[in-house]
């Protein structure tokens, strides 16, 4: 993987990414005075892919509680 730093790489920014499609290869990015690696580019391809996310995980384990004479008049809400 070729490291490039934050100069380097916005010097150079097309270039890298006609590479990155091109030969598929990431590139690290560096930054500060020690140029520690703090980013990766990756093709898009090789970006972990999420699941879909299920609705109502926290059911039955979480719960909100509002009082019953919970209302702003819309005074209230302005002054707020």
């Amino acid at each position: 993987m070729k490291t490039m730093t934050v100069g380097e790489l916005k010097a150079q920014f097309s270039e890298v990414l006609g590479n990155l499609v091109k030969n598929g290869e990431p590139v690290a990015v560096s930054f500060g005075k020690k140029k520690e690696r703090v980013a990766a580019i990756i093709p898009y391809s090789q970006l972990p892919q999420q699941g879909e996310r299920p609705l109502g995980v926290m059911k039955g384990r979480a719960r909100c509680i509002t009082h019953e004479n919970f209302a702003l008049d819309d005074e209230e809400m302005l002054r707020a």
